[in-house]
Order: structure tokens, then C-alpha cells, then sequence
């Protein structure tokens, strides 16, 4: 055990598909457990959300990192049995199916507990295992309509809209990620197991907590400051936050329009809130005259919050970005160009030369973990033969 592998030693049997309970299982992984990924012959569906590179995508790389493979046919007895092999050792169970489904396998939490006492048992759902929407299947952009983040998120055309970034999947593995930790914490003293549950819905629900509870009191979404937002440029837009009155000073002298601080509509932040609209008109005027390059070096150098609004490729080619190490490129199954694959905050850095920081291909360790469970060559080969395994 060590700051940089504390669950070194630990087996995780990883059922889920999809991204955020992999996900979760990736950075357990990535602190040192052996995860086992057990997946079906064709694969995690996440490894089929185009574009496709082999048999890997954006979606399952990064939830798969440092997981060792098992592809086999869970509906065949002789699949099952393999699985059943991993459980008495393992110490981290997880599933991600729909309530019910993982009980018809045969992997209820009742039965896997009486087998491990010790086992931590995590189920991922996207509406939760109680409750009317319970078996009604949901991934990210459903839960962003369910929660009220897509009514939040309206542009100027008035239209709820999704956002492409995953965040419901992502909050949700991290969510569930700090329970499990908690819970091998708590088992240093209580050799016990335990069921938790987590869903998308109450990770969209906590991740929106500010603007869940003051939409609920207040209304919709109102501005709480003036200038705040993004404002198109001579070339490229830039996003401006100004938060007090002596920041807007600041503001107004880096604009060149300096006599805009002293003009009583605008001398305090409820007075830019109500005239925002006659500000904005002369600010709007004002940005277009010089690129948004210019804006942001203008602001910087007087201390206001401010960026440019950049596309993927300009964020991981930013200089600071590779100065601080953020972006690790790596090259993984299926693809010859290397990905920009961030590095996960408080963890080491992802290493691209080390076989495990890398994505595995569907099934590239059935063959050891087999071996590992006292299967022979013969009975592998009949095994992949018969369709129930893939090697």
C-alpha cells in the first residue's frame, strides 16, 4: 500500500458498462486495485458509440484505463461459472444494469453478500432502485431534462438544451467512487460489506445543488451581476465575469470608456443589473472594435476574470496546459494517433509507455485471468470455441 496505489491488493469485479460506473472502476483502479472488467463477447455498448477506433471510443477509453478485460457470455452456465470464481476474493462488486436485471443473473446482492461477507456491493442506476421510474432506462441527456438542468440551460432562443458533456455520468461515478472509498475505509474496523446505491438522478441532483435550491425559492435563473457572460469580438468571444463596483472600474478604464464607471446607472451592481441591457449596448459596441486576444491580455493585466472562449483543440495545445501537465497523450488499442487523455486530479500522471495506462481491448486478458483461476490451456481454448468466452 502507498499514497499512489492504496488499493493495491484489492480485487473489483466490474459488471457495469457504459461510463460512469466504469468510470468509477477506473479510478479505483488507477489507485491500485486489480480491476476486472467482465463485459459481453461484443463488448461494453460504450465501445460502440461512434466514431469507433477498433474496439475502442471516447467513451470507453477513459472509463477503462488500467482494467484488465474479460469478455464472456454471462447467459451461458459455463460463462457464469467463471464469474463465480472471481466473487469469494473479490472485494468491490460492481453493476450497472437496470433493477432486477442483475438479480435474474444470479448476482443479487443477498446471494453475493452470503457468499463474501465482506464484499462491498455497488449498484449504478439512472432513477434509483425504489420509486415509479425505477426499471425505466435513462442515460445522461435524459436525467439533464429530468432535474431541470435543461430548463436552466436555455440559450437566447428560449430553447432547453442538452449539454454534450457528459456531467449526470460523470458526477455520478465520482459520487459513487468517494462511497466506495468510504466504505473500504469503514471495513478496516467492520470486516462487514455493504449495499450502495447510487443513481444518475441523485448525482444531477447534488451536482445542481446551488441552482436546485435557489430556482426552487426564486424562479428561473436571473443574472447577479452585470457585465457576466460571453461577448462576441472583432475575432473570437470571451467570456467576462465583474463582480464588484471596483472591479468594474477596472473594467471600464481596460474598455477605454473610464467615464462609464462614474455614470450613476451603472456606479453599483444593482444599478448595472436593472440598466443592463443600455450597458451592454455600449460594451457590446466597444469589444467588437479589437479581437477577443486583446480583450483578454487588456482585463489580465488589470486583474479581471476573463478568457477566451476556446475550442478542445486550442485548450489542450495551450501553453499552460502543457506546462502544467494536465493532458497526457496516449496511444491506445485500435487507433495509431494518441488521444488527449486528461489526468485525473490528486492521481499520478498517466504514463504513456506503461501497458497499464492504457484502455485494454475487448477480452485482451481472458486468457490470464483464466489462467489465474486454475482453467488450463484446453479447457481456455474450448471455452473460446464454444463462443463463451472471448480471447
Amino acid at each position: 500500500m502507498s499514497f499512489e496505489k492504496p488499493y493495491e491488493g484489492l480485487r473489483v469485479v466490474d459488471l457495469s458498462q457504459g461510463v460512469a460506473g466504469p468510470y468509477c472502476a477506473m479510478l479505483l483502479a488507477r489507485q491500485g486495485a486489480d480491476v476486472i472488467k467482465v463485459e459481453p463477447i461484443g463488448g461494453d455498448w460504450s465501445r460502440m458509440l461512434a466514431p469507433v477506433y477498433g474496439d475502442n471510443t471516447a467513451y470507453s477509453i477513459p472509463a477503462n484505463i488500467g482494467k484488465r478485460s474479460l469478455a464472456v457470455d454471462l447467459k451461458a452456465e459455463a460463462g457464469r461459472a467463471i464469474v463465480e470464481r472471481l466473487l469469494p476474493d473479490a472485494d468491490v462488486f460492481l453493476e450497472g444494469f437496470r433493477p432486477g436485471v442483475i438479480d435474474r443473473l444470479g448476482y443479487s446482492y443477498d446471494r453475493l453478500s452470503a457468499l463474501n461477507a465482506g464484499l462491498i456491493y455497488l449498484s449504478i442506476s439512472g432513477f434509483g432502485q425504489e420509486g415509479p421510474l425505477r426499471e425505466k432506462p435513462a442515460m445522461d441527456p435524459v436525467l439533464q431534462a429530468f432535474t431541470g438542468f435543461m430548463a436552466e440551460n436555455k440559450g437566447p432562443d428560449g430553447i432547453p438544451h442538452r449539454t454534450p458533456t457528459i456531467i449526470n455520468d460523470m458526477s455520478t461515478a465520482l459520487y459513487a467512487q468517494q462511497a466506495v472509498a468510504a466504505a473500504l475505509y469503514a471495513r478496516r474496523d467492520d470486516p462487514r460489506g455493504r449495499r450502495i446505491n447510487v443513481s444518475l438522478m441523485e448525482a444531477a441532483a447534488n451536482l445542481q445543488s446551488v441552482r436546485l435550491m435557489s430556482g426552487y425559492r426564486d424562479g428561473p435563473f436571473k443574472p447577479s451581476m452585470a457585465p457576466n457572460g460571453v461577448f462576441p469580438t472583432k475575432a473570437g468571444s470571451i467570456q467576462i465575469v465583474v463582480i464588484r463596483d471596483h472591479d468594474f472600474v477596472k473594467f471600464c478604464a481596460a474598455l477605454g470608456r473610464a467615464d462609464l464607471s462614474s455614470d450613476l446607472r451603472f456606479s453599483t451592481g444593482e444599478g448595472r443589473r436593472e440598466n443592463a441591457d443600455a450597458l451592454y449596448e455600449v460594451v457590446n459596441a466597444r469589444l467588437q472594435e479589437e479581437p477577443a486576444t486583446y480583450w483578454r491580455d487588456a482585463f489580465t493585466e488589470v486583474g479581471l476574470q476573463n478568457e477566451i472562449v476556446q475550442t478542445y483543440d486550442e485548450f489542450v495545445q495551450h501553453p499552460h496546459v502543457e506546462e502544467t501537465g494536465l493532458i497526457s497523450w496516449l496511444t491506445h488499442p485500435g487507433s495509431a494517433d494518441a488521444w488527449p487523455t486528461p489526468n485525473v486530479p490528486g492521481l499520478p500522471r498517466l504514463n504513456p509507455d506503461a501497458p497499464q495506462d492504457v484502455a485494454p481491448r475487448n477480452g485482451q486478458h481472458t486468457r490470464e485471468i483464466l489462467a489465474e483461476l486454475d482453467y488450463s490451456a484446453t479447457d481456455i481454448d474450448a471455452l473460446a470455441a464454444d463462443g463463451v468466452i472471448r480471447v
